[in-house]
């Protein structure tokens, strides 16, 4: 059986990952793979309702992180963990480098804290005690702060993140690339700071490096 795969996409609000997301899974099935999409936080009904609390509902770091984590523990038994295990190529939007980007650097949350409750909740059974679940592969749409403002200004009613200062999200970057230096071989870094189909290009490339898909990778997102 084909090993299963799992991929996350990440970077602060406005960097443009959803398209990507959908394109890549597209190029996935037309290579005869099972592909698996979801987010966190959610993914399951119970992180789903953990999430509308984290995004809405006022709460100090600690109490944010305790709920991201939880939606993750659960997140990770019913979804992420079967898939992997079916062989699906799975596809998530945002995991535990997020957590570490927004509450440690956004917030300012205690990384320790952080660290702990990742060794805690991501040493899942099938891991059988050597390591944590981590992704293959985290695909960073490494964006300036203020175009991601820019782009916000423009997008729907904003959640409490997305409403936060251009201050925030400089830190929330400088959390990314924080884990992207902590581990450069599990992060591709992609510059979503241009057109859509030069994204594109990069992400296809990257793959096609590694791999997992062949050249050319796919058509890409559609510009409409």
């Amino acid at each position: 059986m084909t090993p299963g795969l799992f991929i996350s996409f990440e970077g602060i609000d406005g960097a443009g990952k959803s398209t990507h997301i959908a394109g890549l899974a597209e190029a996935f099935k037309g290579q005869g793979r099972t592909v698996t999409l979801t987010r966190e936080p959610g993914g399951t009904p119970l992180a789903e309702k953990l999430r509308a609390m984290v995004l809405g509902d006022a709460m100090d770091p600690l109490t944010e992180s305790l709920l991201v984590f939880a939606a993750r523990r659960d997140h990770l038994l019913t979804v992420i963990e079967p898939a992997l295990a079916r062989g699906d190529v799975v596809l998530c939007d945002r995991f535990t480098d997020a957590t570490f980007a927004y509450q440690g650097g956004g917030r300012g949350f205690d990384l320790q804290t952080l660290a702990t409750l990742e060794r805690w909740v991501q040493a899942t059974p099938a891991m059988r005690g050597e390591s944590i679940r981590q992704p293959d592969l985290t695909v960073w749409f490494d964006l300036p702060a203020e175009t991601a403002a820019a782009r916000l200004a423009d997008a729907r009613a904003p959640d409490r993140f997305e409403a936060q200062p251009v201050a925030f999200f400089r830190a929330v970057a400088a959390g990314y690339a924080a884990r992207a230096e902590a581990e450069p071989r599990r992060f591709a870094r992609i510059n979503a700071d241009q057109p859509r189909e030069r994204v594109w290009a990069a992400i296809a490339a990257e793959f096609v490096q590694r791999g997992w898909l062949p050249a050319p990778a796919a058509s890409g997102p559609s510009a409409t």
